[in-house]
């Protein structure tokens, strides 16, 4: 297939952009570039790459297209659908047909999406909606601002595995790879069993409380000591995910990682660059520290032209 990708330069993008190569299809990819220099390993090309804001891309750029996953967005997160859009829930795991409760502009815009594409679905246009768990994990283009890589990171630069809120609220978790590898599942996936679907896409073993995670990261780093901050309080963020559905429509497809094996890989990989308490403090491997240190700049161009 001939793929279209938005943000292949992103967190998932890098990932996506080598298993559909690796799979025999044809890539082109989009992005602005805004976090070029944020990777620590080379990030795999496209077969060809535009360079551009996705807002300026018209239908015959699009033309000839098989598939186009979209990832690109300006914001701290995928502009693919999200699990984040549960918000808020006490009890059983959410499924895909329970009620949203969003606690944030992002996942205010999942839904907003979600409801604007379905009615223009039809033979001729197939979407699927993937709402990914939380992300973390290993990618040439790494983050720090996820919950996993987060208190991972803190615990070999700082010696401490910090939790800002109380360290009870539910995550549901996912290798950055395996998010990957579903979108190109679905790219071989029946169309009568995605069409116009939403799918939440992860493992029900992989719900996890953030205390769970402050804890396989001890294992991992036994010399780091938990400490709560609490200067969040609770965190309103806190619901399980039913992930049954995934199973049904996608049966081949299963979880490369666990968290603990995807924890320790990521591990071995900031041991080998060295990473340090400058990296972690710093703006590289933090999304809105970039926007921020770039918009800044920007605001300043004018400011240097004119004195």
């Amino acid at each position: 297939m001939k793929v279209f990708v938005t943000g292949h330069r992103g967190y998932i993008g890098a990932h996506l952009v080598g298993l559909l190569k690796e799979a025999g299809h044809r890539v082109v990819g989009c992005d602005l570039g805004l976090f070029g220099g944020c990777g620590w390993e080379p990030v795999p090309e496209a077969d060809r790459e535009i360079v551009s804001d996705v807002r300026s891309l018209t239908a015959r750029d699009l033309e000839g297209f098989d598939c186009v996953i979209h990832l690109a967005a300006i914001s701290n997160d995928l502009f693919s659908s999200s699990c984040s859009i549960y918000g808020q829930a006490e009890g059983r795991p959410l499924a895909e047909e329970d009620a949203l409760n969003p606690v944030s502009v992002y996942a205010e815009s999942k839904i907003a999406a979600e409801e604007g594409i379905a009615p223009i679905a039809d033979g001729d246009f197939s979407p699927v909606y993937l709402r990914n768990a939380t992300a973390y994990g290993h990618l040439p283009m790494l983050r720090i601002d996820l919950v996993v890589n987060n208190l991972l990171g803190c615990a070999i630069t700082k010696g401490d595995i910090r939790i800002m809120s109380d360290g009870t609220p539910w995550r549901p978790l996912i290798h950055c790879k395996d998010i990957a590898r579903a979108f190109v599942t679905c790219l071989d996936a029946p169309r009568s069993a995605i069409h116009n679907q939403s799918i939440n896409v992860g493992g029900d073993v992989e719900n996890y409380r953030v205390r769970d995670i402050a804890a396989i990261v001890q294992r991992l780093v036994p010399s780091a000591n938990i400490v709560y901050t609490g200067e969040i309080g609770k965190d309103p963020r806190d619901y399980r995910v039913d992930f049954a559905k995934l199973g049904r429509l996608l049966p081949d497809f299963r979880l490369e990682y666990t968290l603990s094996t995807g924890m320790e890989e990521l591990l071995a990989h900031y041991r080998e660059h060295g990473f340090s308490a400058h990296d972690f403090d710093g703006d590289r491997f933090v999304r809105l520290r970039t926007l921020r240190h770039r918009l800044d700049r920007l605001m300043a161009e004018p400011q240097r032209k004119t004195a």
